[in-house]
């Protein structure tokens, strides 16, 4: 592991030392500005777990007097992202049915594999039908299934209209409704997937989108786990004797490559924003979004955000919010009406980012960049 780590240390030196090369994406303007809103983990039941479902479904009938289908889960978010022309989400678990072989030992107390049920391809298409969704495949539970059920996650997200990222190095094409198309990375701590532990791969994998595209966004599945992961520093996370990627390091590499935005996820708790050169954001952790299956969900783990952003004519993001929200149980979601993900992610960026933490006020909005 120190070997791993060492390794990954001096890729992140190295990249760190390049000179900074970001003018791609001035050089092709827009034709209009674009609303982008991205969200965490979103994991719509688990068919894996027949114990747990059974037990689950019922409390959301007594409980909360709702069943759970995947669109009745997801009917909060919709007035949350009404304002957005493309939605990226991190889809946190295979989509399938019928029997399959679990990547949990029958023995295992420290496994968890998620496979929702087949309409969740559907429902989140059903976010915003005249918009562009976006699910991305980079993370630990897109597999749960096997390697055939990543396979069908692709295809049930693609038949039902959902655009998919994270399934390979090349950016995802997505369109906004001016014409325009943008590129869509994902990354996870893995080599089975883009890997977001090597910093000059996910350099050139950008740099090659910022090419092709006036736009480019990346998102990663990275860092370490639980109410104890909030804070961000500049090195190797490791969970449960787990390489789980240096998260400045990622987003460093994915800004130097051209990179106007970069969206994390995967510690399951909410982690500071910054504001970089020539306006690019990093947010690096959206946290727990909606995760209907085994979640733990105590303070601060059942807190979680959308962040929208407007994207200019230039490429840049020219203003952002934070919208905050909460679930009072696993896949129950509802607008944080106290916005602690604003209040969180203002103080996370003070203390882990002083000189570029992003501020956010009481309302979300975060306060613009000081141009440099």
């Amino acid at each position: 592991m120190r070997e791993v780590a060492a390794r990954a240390a001096a890729a992140a030196a190295r990249e760190r030392a390049r000179p900074v090369r970001n003018d791609t994406i001035a050089a092709r303007p827009l034709r209009a500005p674009f609303g982008l809103c991205a969200g965490g983990d979103v994991t719509l039941g688990t068919n894996l777990d027949t114990a747990w479902a059974h037990q689950a479904s019922k409390r959301m009938r007594e409980r909360f007097h709702r069943d759970d289908r995947p669109a009745t889960l997801l009917a909060p978010l919709r007035p949350l992202i009404r304002s957005a022309d493309v939605v990226l989400l991190n889809v946190e678990s295979a989509i399938g049915a019928g029997r399959t072989a679990s990547k949990c030992s029958q023995y295992s107390t420290n496994c968890y594999a998620f496979r929702s049920p087949p309409s969740s391809a559907r429902a989140l298409r059903a976010l915003a039908p005249r918009r562009t969704i976006v699910g991305n495949v980079a993370n630990n539970h897109a597999r749960d299934a096997g390697p055939r059920g990543l396979d069908s996650t692709i295809a049930a997200l693609g038949r039902a209209g959902v655009l998919v990222t994270g399934a390979d190095t090349l950016a995802t094409p997505v369109p906004t409704p001016a014409g325009d198309t943008i590129g869509v990375l994902g990354f996870y701590t893995s080599a089975e997937a883009p890997d977001a532990r090597d910093t000059a791969a996910v350099h050139r994998h950008v740099a090659r989108a910022a090419g092709q595209y006036p736009v480019v966004v990346a998102t990663m599945h990275l860092g370490a786990e639980g109410m104890d992961a909030q804070r961000t520093g500049d090195s190797t996370e490791v969970f449960l004797g787990i390489d789980r990627g240096n998260p400045v390091a990622f987003a460093e590499a994915a800004v130097r490559g051209g990179a106007a935005l970069v969206v994390g996820h995967g510690p399951h708790v909410l982690r500071a924003l910054e504001w970089r050169d020539r306006g690019a954001l990093i947010a690096y952790s959206l946290g727990n979004l909606l995760t209907y299956g085994p979640f733990v969900l105590k303070e601060p783990l059942n807190r979680g955000a959308l962040l929208c952003a407007t994207i200019d004519v230039t490429g840049r993001v020219s203003s952002a919010e934070v919208r905050s929200t909460k679930q009072r149980a696993p896949g129950v979601l509802e607008v944080d009406r106290e916005a602690r993900a604003a209040a969180l992610t203002d103080s996370l960026g003070t203390l882990d980012f002083p000189d570029t933490g992003a501020r956010v006020d009481r309302t979300g909005k975060l306060r613009p960049r000081v141009r440099r």
